[in-house]
């Protein structure tokens, strides 16, 4: 156990590697603000967020008379992941949620409305549907001022494999490095730097000698399945095929070496989907074998994908021939199509949540 000055200098610590983040999300919010109010007339007030619910700001708008509060969810980028996450988080509070963004393009302003998600952006685009106010404004461009914010090395494609290892293996973050190395199958000074980086992120606690402790898992898992699709995922294309019709559906793999994801594995663990991508995680050596035993033919436009597999296998694997869900999970949130979000969303709430809830 901490006494009462370890306690205060760890919580400390923390707040001050999150204070770069919150800056940013500050400095977004304040402009979409003044952008907001430059292009209406309207009085803005931001309220502190209740515990209770895990957005980050509450906001009281009044627009001709009429008051409107709404959950503000403040995102520095934005991408079709990231618009699927919004889709279910929506749904979990008891009022209105509005983004929070730097900038949203034409396409994807269109997009945010279709999916009913409320906007503002710093370049005065918006969209608030709050009958009987509908404002929809788009084609502004994003003020030159706003500095590009970098993505952390945590969550380039070698991060990335080391914090799906972490969410995927409660307590490894306490295992020797080359134990963590070997697990996310990463060279050992990778660790090293991911380590310090998830620390300055907020993201991993040093408690002395009670070792490491992975925090606010919850917010590194939505970091996670937002940053794979764009960041790692392409790197692991090894192609797309075709085969003959229904062939995977009799077909049990051999989860040491070859593994279903995506919507096939989403298939198997909810009985939702009748999948139209077969997507399949192996490794290099065994790719020949499985596309000749399966008479699979390539095909730029064919409804097989095939990645190369990032991780080392567990000896007791308990998801049979399927990739862990929170692969599957990301899978679906990255093709932004409506039935695959609300199949994540089963998997999520059946698999994932004991994952990443907080001790």
């Amino acid at each position: 156990m901490f006494n009462d000055n370890e306690h205060i200098l760890l919580l400390n610590k923390n707040w001050g590697k999150s204070m770069a983040r919150e800056h940013i999300e500050n400095e977004i919010l304040q402009l979409a603000l003044e952008a907001l109010k430059k292009n209406l007339q309207m009085h803005v007030e931001v309220e502190t967020m209740k515990q209770d619910y895990k957005a980050d700001r509450l906001l009281r708008i009044v627009l001709q008379g009429r008051e409107m509060r709404f959950y503000a969810e403040v995102k520095a980028t934005l991408n079709k992941a990231g618009i699927a996450l919004l889709q279910i988080q929506k749904g979990k509070y008891p009022q209105q949620m509005l983004l929070v963004t730097r900038y949203v393009h034409g396409q994807m302003a269109e997009q945010l409305k279709q999916d009913g998600i409320e906007f503002i952006d710093t370049a005065g685009n918006v969209y608030i549907n709050q009958p009987p106010i509908f404002i929809f404004i788009k084609g502004n461009r994003p003020p030159e001022t706003f500095a590009q914010i970098p993505l952390k090395r945590a969550f380039q494609p070698m991060g990335l494999k080391v914090i799906y290892a972490f969410l995927c293996n409660a307590g490894l973050e306490n295992k020797p490095y080359r134990e963590i190395a070997a697990t996310a199958d990463v060279a050992l000074g990778t660790v090293g730097w991911q380590m310090r980086e998830l620390k300055e992120l907020g993201y991993l606690l040093d408690m002395g000698k009670q070792g490491n402790k992975i925090i606010q898992r919850e917010n590194l898992f939505q970091r996670w399945v937002t940053a794979y699709p764009e960041k790692l995922r392409p790197k692991l294309m090894l192609g797309r095929f075709r085969g003959d019709e229904d062939w995977w559906q009799q077909k049990t793999l051999d989860p040491v070496h070859i593994q279903w994801g995506g919507e096939v594995a989403a298939a198997k663990l909810t009985k939702y989907l009748k999948p139209q991508i077969i997507t399949i995680y192996t490794t290099l050596q065994h790719l020949n074998q499985l596309l000749i035993e399966n008479r699979l033919r390539k095909d730029p436009m064919g409804d097989v994908e095939i990645l190369e597999r990032f991780w080392q296998p567990e000896e007791a694997w308990p998801y049979e021939d399927m990739v862990h869900p929170i692969l599957v999970y990301a899978d679906l949130i990255a093709t932004g199509n409506q039935r695959n979000i609300e199949a994540a969303k089963v998997i999520y709430e059946q698999y994932i949540v004991r994952l990443v809830r907080e001790d």
